[in-house]
């Protein structure tokens, strides 16, 4: 009898009670604005800061009104001014040459190795083409390239990395947090991130001056010192009065929401690598269907799976999806030639300017890409794995 699955890709887990306690309690203080607080009360979206500060290992932190915003304010946190060059992935999702676009800079795309990681070769060659001095690095769906050479290589160009840890929240390699090796790490928490508040992003640094100017950009107005988890306050005294108000705060109610999640997420990074590992074992050695090699100093989060069909002619590409969707299993495809959802590539982006990349277009034409929600059993994800390979075979 042929399987079909009947689970939804897009259900996540409800949000756990005591969160819901939490941001109830909000509500019936009125008191939402982050700055709205009681004489000596920190409130949820500086008690968020503090947490997570701790959580990465960062000295500063900032929740902000979505990923796409935390990448937003850290470019011009750094310094990248209009006509910039900024240099991102090939292998990513819209809203990170999106962020780079909206500062009014320029997107310079690096190739992807079919590890899905950016191309280090390449690398080298756009940081000395380009004249970029930033790299906005994203860990796209949870991938992490060798972090050690990456920085060996920025750091003797004097090019500063911003790392976009959307899907990489909890992670880490070689034992340091996803985020803490370049100037600033940015974070998401929309609804099919680590953590979810349906919108919300976070940002972390080192850096007193970044971490001063990113507080300034989100809209702290003269109420920095509001910022248990920011820098002291005559760090401000030198950015506060150059830096415009780009305004993008994270509310109360949402940090209410996260602050229970965060406390989870360890636990929760152990039941997404089990689904994750229950997929890739059902299709480890099927032909004509690539897996992922994940380096041994990657610890990550198996929130999603990728693999490649390598080669494969569009038209076999989308048979196979079509016939996994007949089943119930909803694949994602970075070949498509228009974009769909949420998924695009860079010859989509026509704010930036046509760079073509052809050894990368190999790559992605041939990825897959399929959504792990909590929502699923480690029986649920056997079963999708024994789907997907029973398609690969028929389409062999």
């Amino acid at each position: 009898m042929t399987e079909v699955f009947t689970g939804n890709f897009t259900q996540q887990e409800p949000i756990p009670e005591d969160a819901i306690e939490a941001a109830v309690a909000v509500m019936r203080s009125g008191r939402l604005h982050r700055y709205n607080t009681l004489p000596d009360e920190a409130g949820e979206v500086a008690l968020l800061e503090q947490e997570f500060a701790a959580f990465t290992g960062a000295k500063y932190a900032l929740a902000v009104a979505s990923g796409g915003y935390a990448m937003g304010c850290a470019l011009r946190a750094v310094g990248v001014e209009a006509g910039d060059a900024v240099l991102t992935n090939a292998f990513t999702l819209a809203p990170v040459p999106g962020a780079i676009a909206a500062v009014g800079a320029r997107p310079v795309f690096v190739g992807v190795t079919e590890g899905l990681v950016i191309d280090l070769d390449d690398l080298q060659v756009k940081i000395s083409t380009s004249g970029a001095k930033v790299l906005m690095l994203s860990h796209m769906r949870g991938h992490i390239a060798d972090m050690d050479a990456l920085m060996y290589i920025c750091n003797g160009a004097g090019v500063i990395v911003i790392e976009d840890c959307a899907h990489t929240m909890g992670a880490t390699w070689d034992g340091v947090p996803s985020g803490r090796h370049g100037a600033v790490g940015c974070y998401s928490t929309q609804t099919y991130k680590h953590i979810n508040s349906g919108e919300g992003g976070l940002l972390i640094t080192d850096d007193a001056d970044i971490a001063a100017r990113a507080i300034m950009l989100s809209g702290s107005y003269m109420l920095y010192g509001k910022h248990t988890a920011g820098p002291s306050a005559d760090v401000f005294e030198t950015v506060k009065y150059d830096t415009p108000n780009v305004s993008g705060r994270m509310d109360h109610l949402r940090a209410a929401i996260l602050r229970v999640q965060l406390k989870n997420l360890p636990n929760q990074v152990e039941h997404w690598n089990a689904r994750y590992r229950t997929v890739e074992n059902g299709l480890r050695d099927v032909a004509g269907l690539t897996l992922i090699q994940r380096p041994q100093a990657e610890g990550f989060v198996g929130s999603s799976i990728q693999f490649l069909l390598l080669d494969w002619a569009d038209a076999k590409i989308e048979d196979f999806i079509a016939g996994c969707l007949k089943r119930g299993v909803e694949l994602k495809w970075f070949g498509a030639p228009e974009p769909v959802a949420f998924t695009s590539r860079y010859d989509s982006w026509r704010y930036a300017d046509p760079q073509p990349l052809p050894d990368s277009d190999r790559v992605l034409n041939a990825i897959i890409d399929m959504r792990l929600p909590l929502t699923f059993s480690v029986d649920d994800c056997a079963q999708l794995a024994r789907i997907v390979k029973d398609e690969i075979e028929l389409g062999a």
